[in-house]
């Protein structure tokens, strides 16, 4: 069994916040044909199914965001599922708005939903972490966290919430890679894995320097049928 828990606040008062990214990104995985409707669980929201082969169980936990690892914990227990089986989605400050990235274990950076998991859990779990941007003002933070998404945001969060969900097999899986090359092509940039991947350049010649290069006089060859040829072509003759 893989745990799947989206990291928000439950209430429709919530629900457009950017604190609940995380939600949004997991109920785009149960729109997916396998998954059961939504049922309550482990002080959660749950819904079970399959990815790629994998018993997959999701979960948007009605405990609020701080107390996020009671309700993920429960459900670890109960199905005796490792720390590294488990796959937190929330929302990033840290990052661009829609740019993602994916790790495993690290700190929290403040985030409180992890920190409750990194308590109930252990901290050795995968974190895809969605970027909602920083407001440049500390004293901002809470306002721009527990905002909407702004009508100029669904240029880049629709996609990139879809793109996660057609790309599911390949969250849990662990093809991270793959995974981060694909949302961001979804949201038009390019990756941090694809710009490492990429080789660079050779540095360009002049012509100046290429001409020289090839008029270098190359060494001839001085034994074999090569050089027999060439010592009855040029050599001196009687």
């Amino acid at each position: 069994m893989i745990i799947i828990a989206g990291l928000g606040n439950p209430g429709t008062q919530y629900a457009n916040n950017r604190h609940n990214i995380g939600f949004m990104a997991v109920d785009a995985l149960q729109r997916l044909p396998s998954f059961s409707p939504w049922s309550k669980k482990f002080k959660a929201e749950i819904s079970e199914g399959e990815i790629a082969g994998e018993k997959v169980l999701l979960m948007k936990p009605l405990t609020f965001m701080n107390l996020s690892g009671e309700s993920v914990g429960e459900a670890m227990r109960f199905y005796k599922v490792k720390t590294s089986d488990i796959i937190a989605i929330h929302d990033e400050l840290d990052l661009v708005a829609g740019r993602a990235r994916i790790k495993i274990g690290g700190g929290h950076g403040g985030h409180n939903g992890l920190k409750s998991i990194d308590a109930h859990c252990g901290k050795d779990y995968r974190r895809l972490r969605l970027g909602i941007g920083h407001p440049g003002d500390k004293d901002r933070v809470n306002g721009h966290v527990l905002g909407d998404f702004a009508k100029s945001d669904k240029v880049w969060l629709e996609p990139l919430i879809d793109a996660i969900a057609d790309n599911a097999s390949m969250l849990v899986k662990g093809e991270d890679s793959q995974l981060m090359n694909k949302l961001a092509l979804a949201v038009g940039v390019k990756s941090e894995v694809e710009k490492e991947a990429k080789p660079a350049k050779p540095t360009a010649k002049s012509h100046i320097h290429q001409a020289r290069n090839s008029a270098q006089p190359k060494k001839l060859p001085e034994t074999g049928p090569m050089a027999e040829m060439l010592k009855r072509m040029f050599g001196k003759k009687d």
